[in-house]
């Protein structure tokens, strides 16, 4: 639990350091994002408003675009930091790299491949989807006979898709795109993966790795985050027809993230300050702790088979039907016969865990549980015990309940 959360926005600024108020113990909120964030990076982000053209600002700006690449292991990647959620990330790809009638080829394994399709569809892109089954992966003959049969701009990869947990390893459909159709671009939506899922950005042939500040690096939301290959890079300098849109445009925000990795300022807009500070906080984490990203993929591992064991002991059976497809960062369980998640989650919000229901049609069928973050690298906390408490708490409330009726 934060301990600046027990703060007064007058003694954060007041103060040189927090001092303690009253204790008292708020709700663990074990959403898949938003993820609460540490005390570290919650002081990054009360810094000072100060220019954006700052010396000061512009080498934190610089780093942050640094150290980025070093989190997706590229050496040669170009990041875009820009004010959005990672929505804006779609909207970046589908304008920049996507002209009008070109064909994009879309793996859709929820609703964020719905609306990723439905994003590029509305810039023009023709989409075409491969559907895997609810809690599945696509397959990947599929894959491989659409990539045998027509030439596509790009292919889009939910890597987990937060909907349902659902894990799609990128690296077996890059190695089908290099064998087929090398020139399209391979473009992975890791909202709900970087910092907390394997990504090997250059080793797998990723093209461009969108993400958000909210999930598993550990920082506020507001920050879109999004790293392109040089192939992606060249693809978008070769395009023949004007980029239809204004805010979002590489001609825009390219040269600014060239400038400050350099260390001059520019300006097209302004950025978040105060979160560009947190950003770098949380990236400074993730790459000063002991043992690096490596050890921080390990712990979000270690954290994620002790939630879904706990689960299965007490009977909940995952949405992902296969548990080598089954996310780190995040757990989606079916609820227990004849429980609503709309039930569930009210009465884990009792016992001081707030958790998500599901999304789409069978949104009450089930229910998510985030565990990104200082959850899983916290040695010093008990975020996992409460939820595995609560959760065998509720779940047998509830199961004796429908006994008795």
């Amino acid at each position: 639990m934060s301990n600046i959360s027990r703060l007064t926005f007058k003694q954060v600024r007041g103060s040189p350091q927090p001092q303690r108020l009253q204790a008292f113990s708020p709700p663990l909120s074990r959403i898949p994002g938003p993820i609460e964030v540490s005390d570290e990076v919650l002081f990054a982000n009360a810094h000072p408003s100060m220019s954006h053209m700052s010396a000061d600002f512009t080498k934190i700006f610089g780093d942050s675009i640094r150290m980025t690449r070093d989190v997706l292991l590229t050496k040669t990647g170009q990041p875009f930091l820009i004010s959005g959620s990672g929505t804006l990330g779609w909207d970046q790809v589908s304008a920049n790299l996507v002209q009008q009638g070109e064909s994009v080829l879309v793996l859709n394994t929820g609703y964020f491949g719905d609306s990723f399709a439905d994003c590029l569809a509305t810039y023009g892109a023709q989409v075409d989807q491969i559907y895997a089954d609810f809690g599945t992966t696509v397959d990947l003959a599929e894959v491989e006979k659409a990539l045998s049969s027509k030439r596509y701009k790009a292919v889009t990869i939910t890597h987990v898709d937060t909907s349902t947990a659902v894990l799609t390893h990128p690296k077996p459909i890059a190695d089908l795109v290099q064998k087929h159709s090398p020139d399209t671009l391979v473009i992975l939506d890791s909202v709900c993966a970087v910092a907390s899922e394997d990504i090997h950005m250059e080793e797998w042939g990723i093209d461009v790795v969108l993400s958000a500040s909210q999930k598993g690096i550990g920082a506020p939301p507001g920050l879109s985050i999004l790293v392109a290959s040089q192939k992606a890079i060249a693809a978008f300098n070769a395009r023949t027809t004007p980029i239809p849109t204004y805010y979002a445009s590489w001609k825009r925000w390219l040269p600014i993230m060239q400038a400050y990795e350099k260390g001059t300022a520019a300006y097209f807009a302004t950025p978040p300050v105060n979160l560009i500070y947190a950003f770098h906080a949380a990236l400074s984490q993730i790459l000063n702790a002991p043992g690096s990203l490596e050890a921080r993929l390990q712990r979000h591992k270690e954290t994620s088979a002790r939630i879904k064991a706990a689960a299965e002991e007490i009977g909940l059976k995952q949405v992902p039907a296969d548990p080598v497809n089954a996310a780190n960062g995040m757990t989606a369980l079916y609820c227990p016969e004849g429980v609503k998640s709309s039930e569930l989650a009210p009465a884990l919000a009792a016992k001081g865990v707030i958790i998500a229901g599901g999304l789409g049609t069978r949104k009450d069928t089930y229910f998510r549980i985030g565990h990104m973050g200082i959850t899983a690298v916290d040695n010093a906390r008990d975020d996992v015990d409460r939820i595995v408490n609560a959760l065998k708490e509720v779940v047998a409330e509830k199961t004796a309940a429908i006994g008795k009726v």
